[in-house]
């Protein structure tokens, strides 16, 4: 009786150990069979080396190369975005985000959701779900996203007033507006907006007569900067966290 391939239909949750690896991001198909005869793949602690083991996928967690890897059906991951690096998935003239991250992320396409600047610090999400990515870049969800901006020029009341009042950029008739703006310091202030235009904040800022030194995001819906990931690390992202982000 012939084999039958560790690809073909299964009972719902389950995945034949080759698939799994594959729906991770560990290579292309064949390479991911390789690693599990290889004997680079445990579950438990038990060695697997049957590409065609089924495997029940919730709360799965295995082994490749003794790095721990958890099966997520889609990817969503947190970035704390160091300064420095692109968010184009062709980087030009920086290093792109894309790089902090481990192969198999790499691997099975997560794409920022939205771009920061290369100067631009903070809270980046990426991932490989299309629906949900445009669900939290398009304007028409609002999804709020809060930076802390340190200034050139001290902030005026006139200018806090004018940026959630709205202004005009250049080149663009639409008024953009801030849903909060706060000062934090003498140079500093704190800006939510709901929309992701180009370079908007040092726009919005220039429209008042100010101008951004540095910016930093600190919070995409109700995800929130961990206070203990610090520039350059990456985690998980809880479906229940993100199913807490406003959406309309």
């Amino acid at each position: 009786m012939a084999r039958r391939p560790p690809y073909a239909s299964r009972a719902p949750g389950t995945l034949g150990l080759a698939a799994v690896l594959f729906s991770q991001g560990f290579g292309t198909r064949r390479e991911c069979a390789a690693r599990v005869q290889a004997g680079t793949v445990r579950i438990d602690g038990r060695i697997c080396t049957d590409p065609d083991e089924p495997v029940a996928t919730d709360d799965l967690v295995f082994s490749v190369d003794g790095r721990e890897w958890a099966f997520h059906a889609r990817a969503l991951v947190l970035l704390h975005k160091p300064a420095g690096y692109e968010c184009s998935m062709r980087p030009r003239h920086h290093p792109g985000v894309l790089s902090l991250l481990p192969l198999p992320l790499r691997q099975r396409g997560v794409q920022p959701v939205g771009r920061l600047d290369a100067d631009t610090t903070g809270l980046l999400l990426l991932t490989d779900d299309g629906a949900l990515l445009h669900r939290l870049t398009s304007p028409r969800h609002e999804v709020p996203k809060v930076y802390e901006v340190g200034t050139r020029h001290p902030v005026t009341p006139q200018q806090l007033e004018a940026l959630r009042a709205g202004v005009v950029l250049d080149d663009d008739p639409r008024p953009a507006r801030a849903t909060a703006a706060e000062a934090t310091g003498d140079c500093a202030l704190r800006l939510t907006i709901t929309e992701g235009r180009y370079h908007q904040v040092k726009r919005m800022l220039a429209a008042v007569g100010n101008r951004v030194e540095t910016l930093h995001r600190s919070t995409v819906g109700t995800l929130a900067l961990p206070p203990d990931l610090g520039p350059g690390q990456w985690r998980w992202v809880q479906a229940g966290d993100l199913e807490r982000a406003p959406s309309r």
